[in-house]
């Protein structure tokens, strides 16, 4: 089959509900949830030679050309440019985009650049498309928190390849986009990608990205999506019994690989006490698990519980800023009518989840005008139990 008609794939956002932090070591596990906010992508055939990418973030699109297996800039000599962090800015800067445009599209890069590389494997050339991707994982233009670069990244890997005519099963599609992000970001730990690809709650572990990319490199891509990745693991879990999931956005963005980049280069990583928190946060989230299978909203409230405070623990400990007033009032507010909150995510800003008794609508609304009054906004977010659509 060949690439012919436009295709349109969407993807959800997602939020974390525990294990964040220590999910980023191999096989350790996290319970996610996708959420209601999606990225449209759309492909379609090109007007001219070339991939053509635009975004509704953005003010100027990006042309590129394939060139010995990757994109580069449309108007620059051959390997000028890679679809990593710095070649997506390489091929914005050439189409006179700024530092938004260079974030917004390093990942779409690299999901079509993926794609690209399994369809030369197969002896494939990668069409001319032009693909544009729409977002309501921001407001205003600033993101929510809900994990954008995962959700445009699986949504642009299912988009090409459906557009190219490449029959993906899900977990195919998933790696794919992890082996995108990976070469961009190997700290990042996929589980974005993971509730985008499945959709509803989950719970995942994730392989050793340069494991991965070095399977990628050795065997080649369609081998390596074949191949066991050891620690990877994910699974839909039930949606939570009796329990209502409140968020909230402190209305400041804050970037989660800044932050793990940072926690990485303390030399708190690797010492007894990063090795407590892991395990701790481990056994937090096998009892989360636990309680979401067996319907056991009060001890996963316990759970979530001890997830804010291990993640407090770390705070304190390595100094992150984890924690911001507007999280901390965040949390308190949901504790005062018996629930549970936490920062989702890697903190900083960004947002919090709360879990409420679904049936004291009273005590919901008092924690939202709390929120309101800390200067928290409420998102009218539900969990989306269907990942990538059509």
């Amino acid at each position: 089959m060949s690439a012919g008609a436009a295709v349109v794939r969407s993807a959800p956002g997602k939020l974390f509900v525990a294990g964040e932090y220590a999910v980023v070591e191999s096989g350790t596990p996290a319970i996610l949830v996708a959420v209601d906010r999606r990225i449209t992508v759309t492909v379609s055939p090109a007007e001219k030679p070339g991939v053509l990418i635009s975004s509704d973030l953005t003010t100027r699109a990006v042309r590129s050309r394939w060139s010995r297996g990757r994109l580069v800039p449309a108007d620059g000599p051959p390997g000028t440019a890679t679809a990593t962090a710095t070649a997506g800015a390489t091929a914005a800067g050439a189409a006179g985009g700024g530092e938004q445009t260079r974030r917004a599209l390093a990942h779409v890069l690299a999901a079509v650049e993926s794609v690209g590389r399994l369809l030369a494997e197969h002896g494939r050339p990668l069409p001319d498309l032009s693909l544009s991707v729409s977002s309501t994982l921001h407001e205003g233009g600033r993101k929510l928190g809900l994990g954008s670069s995962g959700a445009v990244t699986a949504a642009s890997v299912a988009a090409v390849a459906a557009f190219c005519g490449l029959d993906l099963t899900a977990d195919a599609r998933f790696r794919l986009a992890l082996l995108a992000t990976a070469r961009i970001d190997p700290k990042g730990s996929g589980g974005d990608l993971a509730a985008s690809t499945w959709g509803g709650w989950i719970t995942y572990r994730a392989p050793d990205r340069e494991q991965v990319l070095d399977l990628a490199a050795r065997l080649g891509v369609a081998q390596a999506l074949r191949e066991e990745w050891p620690g990877y693991g994910v699974r839909r879990l039930p949606p939570p019994a009796g329990l209502e999931l409140e968020v909230g956005w402190t209305g400041n963005p804050a970037s989660t690989t800044s932050l793990v980049a940072d926690l990485h280069r303390r030399t708190w990583r690797g010492t007894s006490s990063h090795h407590k928190f892991v395990q701790t946060t481990t056994d937090v989230v096998d009892g989360a698990v636990a309680a979401l299978e067996a319907g056991d909203g009060p001890a996963l409230l316990h759970q979530i519980r001890r997830a804010r405070q291990e993640l407090a623990r770390l705070d304190d400990e390595v100094g992150l800023g984890i924690f911001t007033p507007e999280l901390t009032a965040l949390c308190e507010a949901a504790e005062s009518v018996g629930g549970a909150a936490k920062p989702s995510g890697a903190g900083g800003g960004d947002c919090g989840i709360a879990l409420l008794d679904a049936h004291a609508p009273n005590d919901i609304s008092h924690v939202r005008q709390r929120w309101a009054a800390a200067g928290v906004l409420p998102l009218p977010l539900r969990p989306a139990m269907e990942g990538i659509e059509e």
